[in-house]
């Protein structure tokens, strides 16, 4: 039987472009991943590691019109925000590469003897390893900082462990583009170019997790998606660590002091912040806890100007139009639901923005309206209204876990005197959340070394990152030499310390 083509599609008409690739049989799954596994040993040298990521910066920047171009033309994302994006996504690659050349991550320990001890301590020092093949499932929302030369892929290659990425359908000619200068980057810095391999193909994707040479996985998507493929991670024989962003409602909540402070200004910013993108952000503000009263009506009331002011726009495919356009439609027909932007199909080919009110009392308990505590992906929000504040806690206590949570308070809230309110909404939201806002939105994602983008299920399967320098921990595992003569350990570990890492020695820095 022969592999089923896949097909680069325009989601602006919904026609495909051209036939991209086919997708990989098991066999070809099989010759990927021990492709992949064969070059562990070339990516061992931080030097080649480092320059490796460097060079794969700078191919890409050197094809960026090629590669905006091919993104575009599969997600109507647009020129501008893709331009954006790929500039986050060589910023991401010379970061590790920075990273991997300074060692911390190794995160080197070392306790010398110490026979004064009960009992007595042996020589003991401890680094962190690579652990091998890395399967990366690329996401469909970012083409480039979340999918084939981004950042699970990024800090999987900076910690030493070749990647199999498996391409999504919606940018396939996209991904097959970015995994060649990828390629060409290992081949010019001496590496082989299966440190990066890409196959694509649904059933290739579970057969990918299931390979016994599989490590690691990373993953960004659906719920639905994520948790079959966090399921597989963990019935294998040997199960590994399968770190996912699944999804995330990233709730807001507002008091009444900053709406009567600021309505106007709230309601625009959470206009911007929801439909930016199409609303296709995994950190879209898609819950909203808002007083009623005068001031939560100043607020909707600026929303909903700035909502109705938002051209309808094309998502990323029709599968995901068809999915929103329905899932907006069941959430209207809630009882106590009031629309007064109706969200939904703009078009033959697109969607129109839009939110949805409800009594916040309705979501205090277990009921149907518990499907607006669930992601409807698109650019939608559903605000929930407090008639008194007690009720924010007993909808926060009934909220899954999310990547984001962002707090709105009045400027006295933020003194040292009024900031008791904000303290106790400050720590309830902690308890949701793996990045908390305060006066400001979630869209937009700093790619920092203190940057933290997970969250509790199922935001995120894991409690790890994503973004930011601490994602190479996730493909890394420590290792202890116990008296060890110090010809036979790894350089990082020898008392000369050859290569200069920073290391915690008898619990100091040195």
């Amino acid at each position: 039987m022969a592999a089923a083509p896949v097909w680069s599609v325009d989601p602006r008409t919904g026609k495909p472009r051209e036939q991209v690739a086919v997708e990989a049989t098991s066999e070809e799954v099989d010759r990927a991943v021990r492709a992949a596994h064969a070059a562990r040993p070339a990516l061992a040298d931080r030097t080649v590691r480092a320059a490796l990521l460097r060079t794969a910066a700078g191919l890409l920047d050197e094809a960026g019109r090629y590669v905006v171009e091919a993104a575009d033309a599969e997600t109507a994302l647009g020129p501008t925000r893709l331009t954006g994006e790929l500039a986050r996504t060589t910023a991401q690659l010379s970061a590790f590469a920075d990273a991997v050349e300074e060692g911390s991550f190794l995160d080197i320990r070392i306790d010398h003897e110490d026979a004064t001890r009960t009992p007595p301590w042996p020589d003991l020092r401890r680094y962190k390893i690579p652990l091998g093949v890395v399967a990366v499932y690329a996401a469909s929302n970012f083409p480039l900082a979340f999918s084939v030369p981004g950042g699970d892929t990024a800090s999987a290659l900076a910690a030493g462990c070749p990647v199999v990425v498996k391409a999504h359908p919606d940018h396939p000619a996209t991904s097959e583009l970015c995994a060649s200068v990828l390629r060409r980057a290992a081949a010019q810095v001496g590496l082989p170019e299966d440190v990066v391999v890409l196959v694509h193909g649904f059933d290739a994707g579970i057969k990918l997790v299931r390979h016994p040479l599989v490590a690691a996985a990373g993953f960004t998507g659906s719920v639905r998606g994520g948790r079959a493929l966090f399921d597989a991670a963990a019935a294998r024989p040997a199960p590994i660590p399968f770190h996912g962003e699944l999804g995330s409602l990233n709730p807001v909540v507002i008091t009444e002091a900053a709406a009567e402070e600021r309505a106007e200004q709230i309601g625009a910013g959470l206009a911007g912040s929801m439909t930016l993108g199409e609303g296709q952000f995994c950190t879209k503000p898609g819950f909203v806890l808002a007083p009623a009263g005068a001031a939560g009506d100043r607020l909707l009331k600026s929303l909903a100007a700035a909502v109705s002011d938002t051209e309808p726009g094309v998502m990323l495919d029709h599968r995901m139009r068809d999915a929103f356009v329905a899932g907006v439609r069941e959430r209207a027909a809630l009882p106590d639901s009031e629309v007064p932007v109706t969200p939904g199909a703009g078009g033959e080919h697109t969607v129109s923005a839009g939110f949805l009110t409800v009594p916040a009392q309705a979501l205090a308990s277990p009921g149907p309206h518990d499907l607006l505590l669930e992601e409807c992906f698109g650019p939608v929000t559903v605000v929930a209204r407090y008639e008194d504040p007690t009720e924010i806690a007993a909808v926060l206590s009934r909220l899954p876990g999310n990547l984001t949570a962002t707090l709105h308070l009045a400027e006295e809230e933020l003194t040292d005197s009024g900031a008791g309110t904000g303290a106790r909404l400050l720590a309830e939201l902690t308890r949701v959340a793996g990045r908390v806002l305060v006066n400001g939105w979630p869209t937009g994602v700093a790619v920092a070394p203190a940057q933290h983008h997970g969250g509790p299920y199922p935001a995120s399967t894991s409690t790890s990152t994503s973004v930011g320098a601490t994602a190479i921990e996730r493909w890394l595992r420590p290792i202890t030499y116990q008296s060890t003569p110090d010809p036979l350990l790894p350089p990082e570990l020898r008392d000369a310390n050859p290569e200069g890492l920073p290391r915690r020695v008898n619990d100091r820095l040195g």
